[in-house]
């Protein structure tokens, strides 16, 4: 994979945790308080379904 396509998928999973998990970044920032999340279910299940879409997009494009 190439560095490009490593910074595409990041960023597309950056907009995901953001739109369906409230989640400002996906860095690690050595905080209990900042690096883990109370999410419920139903938005969980938003962003796997979201992350599965971006997938199926992307086999089709390559």
């Amino acid at each position: 994979m190439t560095e490009q396509a490593e910074k595409d998928i990041d960023r597309q999973l950056q907009q995901i945790a953001l739109d369906h998990l409230f989640i400002d970044t996906l860095e690690t920032r050595n905080s209990d308080r900042l690096d883990f999340h109370e999410v419920s279910v139903w938005a969980v299940k938003s962003a796997l379904i979201a992350a599965y879409q971006a997938g199926r997009q992307a086999a089709r494009q390559g």
